[in-house]
């Protein structure tokens, strides 16, 4: 059975990653998706694979961070298709800054800017289309929006915030038929890992994603079509009486308080 058939999904930062493995995922169910990123020549990629399968998908320049490139987005949609049963806010950026006092100022803007910001921005004009026919909001926050990573105060007010703006938006329009949630990753295999920490082949990439195995009781990293999928279940009616929740998709990483017996057992450090 196709869980967003007939459904009319938004899907920013399409291009990379989660939001290009989602996009995918949202067609296969049967919805028509929206896709939006600044990135046009991988979005257009993500918008052709979903057409050679079958699905239906349209391609949208948008910075999420720009508020009349946002609202003129939401305009346009409202006039080509009248209403949008899905969002999910999924467009962000990352990177880390040094301690909070060297922290540049003008790399914090820019984090709140996209991460924060545009989905404030998204689900300020998005939900006006949503009013009359209810709807499934899903942010992308962070397991760094529950608990804090080191040089990166930025990413971690970001995170938080949307965290809080999702039970925000739960309260505020839960009488109209709308439910908001959020997911918060923990490290996925994407090209914003291979931004932050270098690719798999180069020394630091392999350096992160050794340490990251290391500290993931699954002792792997996650997969994009991992998170499509929980996302895919907050977006359906097999979610329909969850609202204002964060799930935790992360490995485990924020199940145990400190490493204990994992600084020194070598096996635990053995990928599995």
């Amino acid at each position: 059975m196709s869980r967003l058939e007939n459904r009319i999904a938004i899907v920013t930062g399409a291009a990379t990653g989660i939001g290009h493995a989602t996009a995918k995922l949202f067609a296969q169910e049967g919805a028509h998706v929206i896709c939006a990123d600044i990135n046009m020549d991988e979005l257009n990629s993500t918008v052709a694979a979903i057409k050679e399968a079958g699905g239906q998908a349209e391609a949208h320049e948008l910075n999420v961070a720009d508020e009349e490139a946002v609202k003129g987005f939401a305009e346009s949609l409202k006039k080509q298709h009248g209403r949008i049963d899905v969002l999910f806010n999924n467009a962000g950026i990352d990177q880390e800054g040094g301690k909070l006092h060297e922290y540049p100022t003008e790399l914090f803007d820019r984090i709140m800017s996209v991460d924060l910001r545009g989905t404030f921005l998204v689900s300020k004009y998005i939900i006006p289309l949503m009013l009359d026919n209810g709807g499934s909001i899903v942010n992308v926050a962070s397991m760094s929006g529950l608990a804090a990573d080191l040089d990166r105060s930025g990413y971690n007010a970001a995170k938080g915030g949307i965290v809080n703006m999702t039970k925000a938006i739960a309260i505020d329009y839960g009488r109209y038929g709308i439910r908001s949630n959020a997911i918060c990753p923990g490290t996925i295999e994407t090209p914003l890992v291979d931004n932050l920490a270098g690719n798999s082949k180069e020394e630091s990439g392999k350096n992160f994603r050794d340490a990251q195995v290391w500290v993931t009781p699954m002792g792997r990293l996650g997969k994009p079509e991992e998170m499509a999928k929980v996302t895919l279940f907050l977006a359906s009616d097999d979610s329909s009486f969850v609202t204002g929740e964060t799930i935790l998709a992360d490995g485990g990483l924020m199940a145990y308080t400190w490493p204990g017996k994992m600084l020194f057992q070598p096996g635990w450090k053995v990928e599995q």
